[in-house]
Protein backbone atom coordinates (compact mmCIF):
# COMPACT_ATOMS: atom_id res chain seq x y z
CA UNK A 1 0.00 0.00 0.00
CA UNK A 2 1.19 3.58 -0.92
CA UNK A 3 1.95 5.81 1.61
CA UNK A 4 2.70 10.07 1.64
CA UNK A 5 5.92 9.05 2.61
CA UNK A 6 6.90 6.20 0.45
CA UNK A 7 5.67 8.34 -2.77
CA UNK A 8 7.43 11.02 -1.49
CA UNK A 9 10.72 9.37 -1.17
CA UNK A 10 10.50 7.61 -4.65
CA UNK A 11 9.37 11.09 -6.19
CA UNK A 12 12.83 12.53 -4.30
CA UNK A 13 14.67 10.08 -5.07
CA UNK A 14 14.33 10.22 -9.41
CA UNK A 15 15.29 13.70 -8.77
CA UNK A 16 19.09 13.37 -8.57
CA UNK A 17 19.94 17.69 -8.45
CA UNK A 18 16.78 17.89 -6.72
CA UNK A 19 17.80 15.21 -4.14
CA UNK A 20 21.15 17.35 -3.68
CA UNK A 21 19.40 20.46 -2.91
CA UNK A 22 17.48 18.85 -0.28
CA UNK A 23 20.57 17.73 1.79
CA UNK A 24 22.02 20.60 1.85
CA UNK A 25 19.18 22.67 3.46
CA UNK A 26 18.72 25.04 0.37
CA UNK A 27 15.40 23.89 -0.84
CA UNK A 28 12.09 25.68 1.04
CA UNK A 29 10.29 22.53 2.01
CA UNK A 30 6.64 24.11 1.54
CA UNK A 31 7.18 25.41 -1.38
CA UNK A 32 8.64 22.02 -2.48
CA UNK A 33 5.56 20.20 -1.18
CA UNK A 34 3.25 22.62 -3.19
CA UNK A 35 5.39 21.39 -6.04
CA UNK A 36 4.64 17.75 -5.30
CA UNK A 37 1.09 18.05 -4.40
CA UNK A 38 -0.65 17.11 -7.80
CA UNK A 39 1.75 13.97 -8.12
CA UNK A 40 1.05 13.09 -5.19
CA UNK A 41 -2.78 12.93 -5.32
CA UNK A 42 -2.20 11.55 -8.58
CA UNK A 43 -0.30 8.86 -7.24
CA UNK A 44 -2.00 7.85 -3.90
CA UNK A 45 -5.67 8.29 -5.59
CA UNK A 46 -6.77 10.96 -2.60
CA UNK A 47 -6.42 14.44 -1.24
CA UNK A 48 -3.90 14.96 1.29
CA UNK A 49 -2.75 17.77 3.46
CA UNK A 50 0.34 20.14 2.49
CA UNK A 51 1.57 19.68 6.11
CA UNK A 52 1.67 16.04 5.65
CA UNK A 53 3.73 16.58 2.88
CA UNK A 54 6.22 18.39 4.60
CA UNK A 55 6.76 16.58 7.84
CA UNK A 56 7.92 13.56 5.23
CA UNK A 57 10.29 15.92 3.15
CA UNK A 58 12.05 16.96 6.95
CA UNK A 59 11.63 13.14 8.16
CA UNK A 60 13.48 11.83 4.85
CA UNK A 61 16.07 14.89 4.86
CA UNK A 62 16.89 13.80 8.22
CA UNK A 63 16.94 9.93 7.71
CA UNK A 64 18.61 9.52 4.31
CA UNK A 65 22.55 10.15 3.90
CA UNK A 66 21.93 12.89 1.25
CA UNK A 67 25.39 14.45 2.22
CA UNK A 68 28.56 14.09 0.53
CA UNK A 69 29.39 11.36 3.52
CA UNK A 70 33.47 11.63 5.09
CA UNK A 71 34.58 8.55 2.82
CA UNK A 72 33.60 10.23 -0.59
CA UNK A 73 35.37 13.59 0.38
CA UNK A 74 38.60 11.78 1.58
CA UNK A 75 38.62 10.08 -1.76
CA UNK A 76 37.92 13.20 -3.96
CA UNK A 77 40.37 15.06 -1.60
CA UNK A 78 43.11 12.67 -2.46
CA UNK A 79 42.85 12.74 -6.02
CA UNK A 80 45.98 12.50 -8.11
CA UNK A 81 47.73 14.15 -10.49
CA UNK A 82 45.11 15.37 -13.56
CA UNK A 83 46.28 15.75 -17.06
CA UNK A 84 44.97 17.29 -20.01
CA UNK A 85 45.50 16.61 -23.67
CA UNK A 86 44.15 18.68 -26.85
CA UNK A 87 43.49 18.11 -30.49
CA UNK A 88 42.00 15.01 -30.55
CA UNK A 89 39.54 13.12 -32.56
CA UNK A 90 36.56 10.80 -31.44
CA UNK A 91 35.70 8.01 -34.04
CA UNK A 92 32.88 5.49 -33.62
CA UNK A 93 32.93 2.25 -35.92
CA UNK A 94 30.52 -0.83 -36.45
CA UNK A 95 32.05 -3.82 -35.09
CA UNK A 96 32.94 -6.23 -37.42
CA UNK A 97 35.03 -9.32 -37.87
CA UNK A 98 38.04 -7.16 -39.13
CA UNK A 99 38.03 -4.44 -36.61
CA UNK A 100 40.04 -5.77 -33.98
CA UNK A 101 42.88 -6.67 -36.75
CA UNK A 102 43.00 -3.35 -37.84
CA UNK A 103 42.97 -2.07 -34.72
CA UNK A 104 45.90 -3.90 -34.22
CA UNK A 105 47.63 -2.46 -37.47
CA UNK A 106 46.99 0.56 -35.84
CA UNK A 107 48.24 0.24 -32.37
CA UNK A 108 51.44 -0.58 -34.03
CA UNK A 109 51.94 1.92 -36.04
CA UNK A 110 51.05 4.55 -33.21
CA UNK A 111 54.22 3.15 -31.54
CA UNK A 112 56.44 4.43 -33.78
CA UNK A 113 54.93 7.94 -33.15
CA UNK A 114 56.12 10.05 -30.09
CA UNK A 115 53.50 11.85 -27.51
CA UNK A 116 50.46 10.36 -29.88
CA UNK A 117 47.68 10.43 -27.30
CA UNK A 118 45.37 7.31 -28.22
CA UNK A 119 42.44 5.40 -26.09
CA UNK A 120 39.98 2.77 -27.40
CA UNK A 121 36.51 1.27 -25.70
CA UNK A 122 34.40 -1.59 -27.21
CA UNK A 123 30.63 -2.06 -26.93
CA UNK A 124 28.28 -4.59 -27.96
CA UNK A 125 27.75 -2.97 -31.44
CA UNK A 126 30.27 -0.31 -31.94
CA UNK A 127 34.03 0.38 -30.62
CA UNK A 128 35.39 4.26 -30.20
CA UNK A 129 39.52 5.02 -30.81
CA UNK A 130 40.03 8.49 -29.74
CA UNK A 131 43.27 9.87 -30.84
CA UNK A 132 45.74 12.78 -31.23
CA UNK A 133 44.39 14.71 -34.91
CA UNK A 134 47.96 14.78 -35.79
CA UNK A 135 47.83 10.55 -36.02
CA UNK A 136 44.13 10.65 -37.50
CA UNK A 137 46.08 9.68 -40.95
CA UNK A 138 46.56 6.48 -39.63
CA UNK A 139 42.40 5.71 -39.19
CA UNK A 140 41.80 6.71 -42.56
CA UNK A 141 44.56 4.65 -43.78
CA UNK A 142 44.41 1.50 -41.76
CA UNK A 143 40.26 1.42 -40.97
CA UNK A 144 39.26 2.78 -44.06
CA UNK A 145 37.52 -0.59 -44.77
CA UNK A 146 35.54 -0.16 -41.43
CA UNK A 147 31.91 1.47 -41.27
CA UNK A 148 32.16 4.90 -39.38
CA UNK A 149 29.24 5.64 -37.71
CA UNK A 150 30.56 9.02 -36.51
CA UNK A 151 33.88 11.75 -36.07
CA UNK A 152 34.22 14.33 -34.18
CA UNK A 153 37.30 16.90 -33.71
CA UNK A 154 38.20 19.46 -31.37
CA UNK A 155 38.18 17.77 -28.42
CA UNK A 156 40.29 17.65 -25.24
CA UNK A 157 40.44 15.04 -22.69
CA UNK A 158 40.53 15.64 -18.92
CA UNK A 159 42.53 12.03 -16.77
CA UNK A 160 42.19 12.22 -13.81
CA UNK A 161 44.14 9.48 -11.28
CA UNK A 162 42.19 8.55 -8.17
CA UNK A 163 43.40 6.83 -4.70
CA UNK A 164 42.93 3.08 -5.23
CA UNK A 165 40.07 3.04 -2.49
CA UNK A 166 37.80 4.59 -4.89
CA UNK A 167 36.92 0.92 -5.79
CA UNK A 168 35.14 0.62 -2.46
CA UNK A 169 32.86 3.97 -2.00
CA UNK A 170 29.44 4.04 -3.85
CA UNK A 171 28.68 7.85 -4.89
CA UNK A 172 32.12 9.12 -6.06
CA UNK A 173 31.47 9.10 -9.84
CA UNK A 174 27.75 10.24 -9.40
CA UNK A 175 29.18 13.50 -7.50
CA UNK A 176 31.97 14.12 -10.18
CA UNK A 177 29.56 13.42 -13.04
CA UNK A 178 26.96 15.74 -11.06
CA UNK A 179 29.60 19.01 -11.08
CA UNK A 180 30.11 18.55 -14.28
CA UNK A 181 26.84 18.64 -15.10
CA UNK A 182 25.97 21.40 -13.19
CA UNK A 183 28.24 23.22 -14.83
CA UNK A 184 26.82 22.42 -18.16
CA UNK A 185 29.60 20.34 -19.36
CA UNK A 186 28.71 17.85 -22.28
CA UNK A 187 30.84 15.17 -21.87
CA UNK A 188 31.40 13.08 -25.38
CA UNK A 189 33.09 9.63 -23.99
CA UNK A 190 33.84 8.33 -20.63
CA UNK A 191 36.74 5.64 -20.43
CA UNK A 192 37.97 4.49 -17.44
CA UNK A 193 40.12 2.16 -15.52
CA UNK A 194 40.27 0.60 -11.72
CA UNK A 195 42.21 3.56 -10.42
CA UNK A 196 41.69 6.34 -13.20
CA UNK A 197 39.11 8.17 -15.66
CA UNK A 198 38.66 10.35 -18.95
CA UNK A 199 36.49 12.27 -20.18
CA UNK A 200 36.43 13.28 -23.30
CA UNK A 201 35.03 17.20 -24.08
CA UNK A 202 34.88 19.79 -26.78
CA UNK A 203 37.76 22.30 -26.72
CA UNK A 204 35.94 25.05 -25.87
CA UNK A 205 34.80 23.52 -22.08
CA UNK A 206 37.92 22.23 -21.67
CA UNK A 207 39.29 25.07 -18.84
CA UNK A 208 35.25 25.01 -17.26
CA UNK A 209 35.46 21.24 -16.85
CA UNK A 210 39.55 21.49 -15.74
CA UNK A 211 38.24 23.76 -13.25
CA UNK A 212 35.18 22.09 -11.77
CA UNK A 213 37.61 18.79 -11.39
CA UNK A 214 40.42 20.07 -9.96
CA UNK A 215 37.67 22.01 -6.65
CA UNK A 216 36.39 18.85 -6.23
CA UNK A 217 39.85 18.64 -4.04
CA UNK A 218 38.69 20.94 -1.88
CA UNK A 219 34.63 20.16 -1.04
CA UNK A 220 33.83 20.35 2.19
CA UNK A 221 32.16 17.17 4.46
Amino acid sequence: MKTISSVVEQYIKSKPFLLNSLSQGIINLTSLSRVMMPYLEKELGKDIKQGAVVMSLKRLSEELDFKINHKISRVLKNTGEITVRSSLTDYAFIISDTLLDNQAKLLSEINKESDVFYTSSRGVNESNIIISTSASYLVADLLKTEKITHKIENLSSITVKLPQENVSVPGVYYYIFQRLAWEGIIIHEVISTTNEFTIIVSDNQIDIAFKAIKDLKTIQD
